[in-house]
């Protein structure tokens, strides 16, 4: 049987399956299942500060609404610390103790006090590692991209000083160059990228007129943005690499390393096809590496990377060009008639 072990943001994994950031840790009974499926690690679900100070501000006016109505009674409620982080806190720990591999904390903060604040709160949980969110929509003309990438990369090193686990960064496409970016993320300490964050755009229901919000899970194709810049950051980084997004089976992994990925994120093939899913893909894995005489991860890992690839174009602008060259191809696979 092949060795499938990884190291990823320095943490020894028994796999490449990380169960990336999501609501299913929260099902009773889930995080047992996945260990039992064979999950190499577990993302918790992410503290987000905008949701706090949300509950924080509900509470208030809450616990406001009827002060001072009482003419004999100043405060009709005791002054009380509200509950903040805590519960999210609470069960991280509660899950860290329940489980036999790398819990690693998720964190979307808003200021840098505040990114400090929670990572510190977080890494005393006992969690293995922490994963900064860092996006930033485009939503004002007035703010240059330069100056969101840099207050980014101040955040990660404040982080990285204020904390004694490791630290990776999943980051959106919202650069101009990601591959800058990154390599501006790793010369100020991360230990892992993960690419790519997924975002909820907004619809229009355009018979009620208004917007809404639908829950749509990743696409089978979506990872292919991840295999483009995994095979562009391998051996370029200190920091490991991390596939996200679309990633359903063994065939998926395989192809994530083999780009130079050294673990992967998987959440919608859970939602789909259930928590023993993960074992199908470290079968299938396992299968694959055997036929092929893979003994372990590393033999194949990064082999189809830029770095690795003898043609220069793979990556880029030519593989375009020999698309359209060809582009009577398609009617092949798509008759008009």
């Amino acid at each position: 049987m092949a060795d499938l072990s990884t190291t990823y943001m320095g943490i020894k994994l028994k796999n490449p399956l990380i169960l990336g950031s999501c609501n299913l840790v929260m099902k009773p009974g889930m995080a047992a299942q996945l260990e039992e499926a064979g999950i190499g690690a577990i993302v918790y679900k992410s503290l987000f500060e905008e949701q706090i100070q949300l509950e924080n501000l509900e509470m208030s006016e809450f616990l406001a609404e009827y002060e001072y109505r009482n003419a004999e009674m100043e405060h009709l409620f005791p002054s009380i610390e509200h509950a903040g982080p805590k519960e999210h806190l609470f069960n991280l720990e509660k899950l860290k103790k329940s489980v036999n591999v790398p819990v690693i904390a998720s964190l979307n903060a808003i200021y840098e006090p505040t990114w400090i604040e929670y990572a510190k709160e977080l890494e005393k949980t006992g969690v293995d590692g922490l994963e900064l969110n860092l996006y930033s929509v485009p939503g004002y003309f007035e703010v240059s991209g330069q100056s969101i990438e840099e207050k980014q990369v101040q955040i990660v090193e404040a982080v990285k000083r204020a904390v004694n686990i490791p630290v990776s960064v999943k980051i959106g496409l919202f650069y101009t160059n990601p591959l800058n970016f990154i390599k501006q993320v790793d010369e100020a300490g991360a230990d892992a990228y993960v690419l790519f964050n997924r975002f909820f755009q907004p619809d229009v229901d355009v018979e009620d007129k208004e917007f809404y919000f639908p829950w749509n899970l990743s696409n089978r194709k979506d990872h292919l943005l991840a295999l483009r810049f995994a095979g562009l950051l391998h051996g370029n980084l200190d920091g490991s690499i991390c596939a996200s997004r679309g990633i359903y089976n063994a065939k998926d992994v395989i192809k994530m390393i083999m780009a130079g990925a050294d673990a992967v994120q998987v959440v919608s093939t859970v939602y789909k096809n259930k928590p023993e899913v993960i074992s199908d893909i470290l079968i299938d894995l396992n299968k694959w590496m055997d036929e092929h005489e893979f003994k372990s991860l590393n033999d194949f890992r990064g082999m189809l990377s830029r770095k690795s690839m003898k043609d220069p174009f793979v990556y880029q602008r030519g593989q375009y060009v020999d698309i359209l060259m060809k582009s009577e191809d398609v009617f092949k696979k798509y008759p008009m008639v």
